[in-house]
């Protein structure tokens, strides 16, 4: 008995804990960590497949099949329900972490969607909203060409906080949502055609009814311009110099047409056909003067008495050899 006492007192420390007990004492944090992330990871990766692969090609496909005349809403339902999905997903990886308990909370999901919204910025919050009304109206598309205070050109995609347009001059501009809701929007190609206006001055001493028909004949000229409704050109007003008149004919879908060559060509035949007829386009202003204008008038017979008394008493030329 006392051999065994006294060998176990002299056996050294780590022989007292059993073998494996150390290994298992400090792995078992390890553990709960290894099995949280794999059911964080699991759960996330499952729900985002199933939500991204099976779940958000069929709700577009509805959503489609529901608004075939607004191809926004396909853009939109896919950037939305994805942001959804990812939301999702995250929810589901922190239940299978062993956390669900943390997501009934009331107070503690309270709590987060405060901090969130107060994060937040009432000016992004609002995009976000303006980006839905955006979306949900039918006649805002992707592939229009749209015109607000701040410029104009097509819309190429809604985004959460901006939209996308390209300008004519091909650059791409985002524009908050909140500024193309707040503001006076228009669709000047929304109709499948479109009217185009052009301006011309002519002399007062030219006969206008005969530019007018010029310029109906010069747009019946063009295949690129309807027959129906027919060209058709008007006395605007009297200008200072000049009488303006205005040309006005159709054209087709201003998004198959290059308006601005168009315009050019257009006008380009106004000047050569206005050239032939005799026609004065857009003739010079004229200024009014005012004030007194004062003329001093020497006459001629004292001028010349003068000049002649200078070099002779008769008025003749004197020889330089005679002084």
């Amino acid at each position: 008995m006392y051999q065994g006492l006294l060998s176990l007192a002299s056996a050294p420390p780590a022989q007292l804990v059993p073998p494996g007990a150390v290994d298992g004492i400090a792995g078992e944090p390890y553990a709960e960590i290894v099995r949280a992330v794999s059911g964080f990871a699991i759960a996330a990766i499952a729900t985002y497949a199933v939500g991204r692969l099976l779940v958000l090609p069929a709700v577009v496909r509805v959503v489609v099949a529901r608004n075939r005349n607004n191809p926004t809403i396909e853009t939109a339902v896919q950037t939305y329900f994805h942001a959804f999905v990812i939301l999702l997903a995250l929810v589901a990886g922190i239940a299978g972490a062993g956390f669900g308990r943390l997501l009934t909370d009331l107070s503690i999901v309270a709590a987060a969607l405060t901090l969130v919204v107060g994060a937040s910025s009432q000016q992004v919050v609002g995009s976000l909203v303006s980006g839905l009304f955006l979306v949900a109206d039918p006649d805002f598309n992707v592939g229009d060409w749209i015109a607000w205070p701040g410029g104009e050109g097509v819309v190429e995609a809604v985004d959460f906080r901006v939209t996308r347009v390209r300008t004519p001059n091909n650059e791409t501009v985002t524009v908050p949502n909140t500024e193309l809701t707040a503001n006076t929007l228009t669709r000047p190609y929304g109709r499948q055609r479109y009217r185009v206006d052009e301006v011309v001055d002519v002399a007062y001493g030219d006969d206008a009814e005969l530019a007018l028909r010029e310029l109906v004949e010069v747009a019946r000229g063009d295949d690129r311009i309807l027959e129906e409704p027919d060209p058709t050109a008007r006395l605007v007003s009297f200008e200072g110099s000049s009488v303006r008149l205005r040309a006005e004919f159709w054209v087709g879908d201003p998004m198959d047409v290059d308006l601005v060559t168009l315009k050019s060509d257009f006008r380009r035949r106004v000047k050569s056909r206005f050239d032939e007829v005799g026609l004065t386009l857009g003739p010079p202003s004229g200024h009014e003067l005012s004030g007194e204008l004062s003329v001093d008038v020497e006459d001629d017979a004292s001028a010349a008495g003068g000049r002649g008394s200078a070099d002779g008493a008769d008025g003749d030329a004197i020889d330089p050899d005679d002084r």
